[in-house]
């Protein structure tokens, strides 16, 4: 891991416009997906590899404590409802468990499932989401196919700028 926190990727995702620097690999399409490895809401360790066999959606955003993200999250959980039962929608970030149970608990967020990245930045740095500034995820979308190959990759462009729903929806579509 200590290898790919030397790793920087520049002038791809600002904050309020001002340049923000990413740690670790950019994950690519058509490459596989990194296992995941991240904490549940009750504690549990998540892997990616629990999903085998199934399209995953993984909805990466900063702090479930802000509006941007909250809408993020609370719009995958409607677009959920809309796909087959061999998708599953995974948010993470570096929330701690208890945030984004709270949240997902006051929300009535039930159709998708928020994990967190905070031990290790293990997602965050084999991904290329790591924010250098402040440790935070950057914000964006990655869909996984059933075989674990990257076919969807999303990082927006500033990090009040929500991500494009409908074309990761249409990547997940075209995988089924």
């Amino acid at each position: 891991m200590k290898e790919l926190e030397s790793i920087e990727t520049k002038n791809i995702f600002t904050s309020k416009g001002t340049p923000l620097t990413l740690l670790g690999k950019q994950i690519e399409v058509g490459e596989d997906a990194p296992e995941i490895v991240a904490t549940d809401i009750s504690m549990k360790e998540v892997k990616l590899s629990d999903y085998k066999g199934k399209v995953v959606v993984i909805s990466v955003f900063p702090s479930i404590d802000t509006g941007v993200c909250a809408t993020q999250t609370r719009t995958f959980n409607k677009k959920a409802t809309t796909l087959s039962d061999d998708v599953v929608i995974l948010t993470i970030s570096k929330d701690l468990p208890f945030a984004l149970g709270r949240f997902c608990a006051a929300e009535g967020i039930t159709n998708i499932f928020p994990l967190s990245d905070y031990k290790q930045s293990k997602f965050g740095l084999e991904y290329g989401f790591l924010i250098k500034e402040n440790q935070l995820l950057a914000r964006g979308v990655v869909v996984v196919d059933k075989d674990g190959k990257v076919r969807y990759k999303e990082i927006t462009k500033d990090i009040v700028i929500e991500p494009d729903y409908d074309s990761a929806i249409e990547a997940v579509k075209k995988l089924l």
